[in-house]
């Protein structure tokens, strides 16, 4: 009588395990969705997941690119599940035919999850030069979905599934630089939508913040923004409505109002807001003290707006 061949353990838990590691990647993905849509500053050891979040690359169709990630992990968390919950012995071939077909899901959505986290890696490093523990952890939560899906089942076809890897690794680059086409090259996006102006500031200004813009202006101070960037407009508030009105901003996103992209990209901004003054730059939401430090200005500060306020979207 022969032995029946027992299963490799990883072959046992692997979709448990895929489902818990998927499960990770969509509380992550999901905590930065809401971060994104309602303009609040992440639980981050730095500040390079704010400036990520603020990044052009981080919207997607209008909608935070972590939407996208959440909904990809959330499906990867029902292909992994799905043949576990076919529990009756009536229906083994059920969860044979289920098990086949997720399993290539599982590859493939590992495969193009793994694809793409080393693009957005890519602009971590030599573009948007900041560092995200969470798109970090993200991109490994994204590599070990594919080793479990490729080490987690016996393949029939080794040749043929690498085709499909290589296949969807293809698909997801040629569609991931054509989505971010505008954002590397501004002056293929088409300038004939009406500008837009984003949320109005609600702030009024003292004779400090005043004082300031002006001193910024005279001193050839440059803040880049974008009109949808939550910082840009908790920058606006700082200042007010009368003092931001001589603060020389220059809007990136060619849907703004007056855009100006060309010049974002010969300035090499990867970020919103970004100040320029006197040779120095520095991203994210500045205080008017920092503001004041930087750019030399001696009068005074008695600012009124001292606190950043944060829009409601």
């Amino acid at each position: 009588m022969k032995r029946k061949r027992s299963i490799p353990w990883i072959h046992r838990w692997s979709r448990s395990l895929m489902a818990g590691i998927a499960s990770v990647g969509a509380a992550i993905t999901g905590y930065l969705t809401i971060v994104k849509l309602t303009g609040d500053s992440t639980a981050c050891p730095t500040n390079g997941c704010d400036l990520v979040l603020s990044s052009p690359y981080a919207t997607v169709f209008g909608l935070p690119l972590a939407l996208f990630g959440f909904l990809a992990y959330a499906s990867m968390i029902v292909f992994a599940l799905a043949p576990l919950l076919v529990n009756s012995s009536k229906q083994e071939q059920l969860r044979s035919n289920l098990e086949n077909a997720t399993g290539l899901l599982l590859f493939a959505g590992g495969a193009a999850m793994t694809v793409f986290s080393g693009y957005l890696m890519y602009l971590l490093a030599f573009k948007i030069q900041a560092v995200c523990i969470y798109c970090i952890g993200s991109a490994l939560l994204s590599a070990s979905l594919l080793t479990l899906a490729l080490i987690g089942r016996e393949w029939q076809d080794i040749g043929q599934l690498f085709f499909t890897g290589i296949v969807v690794g293809m698909l997801v680059l040629v569609g991931t630089t054509g989505i971010y086409a505008a954002v590397n090259n501004p002056a293929l996006v088409d300038r004939s939508t009406p500008g837009e102006s984003g949320l109005p500031i609600t702030t009024t200004s003292g004779a400090a913040e005043i004082a300031l813009a002006d001193h910024l202006k005279q001193v050839g101070a440059k803040m880049y923004g974008a009109f949808w960037c939550p910082h840009c407009h908790e920058q606006k508030q700082l200042f007010g409505q009368e003092a931001f009105q001589k603060i020389d901003y220059i809007e990136c996103d060619p849907r703004g109002k007056k855009p100006k992209p060309e010049l974002c990209e010969a300035a090499k901004i990867e970020g919103f807001p970004t100040w320029k003054i006197k040779g120095k730059s520095v991203s994210g939401t500045q205080s008017l003290e920092e503001l004041a430090a930087m750019s030399g200005y001696q009068g005074s500060r008695n600012f009124r707006n001292s606190i950043v306020l944060s829009p409601s979207l």
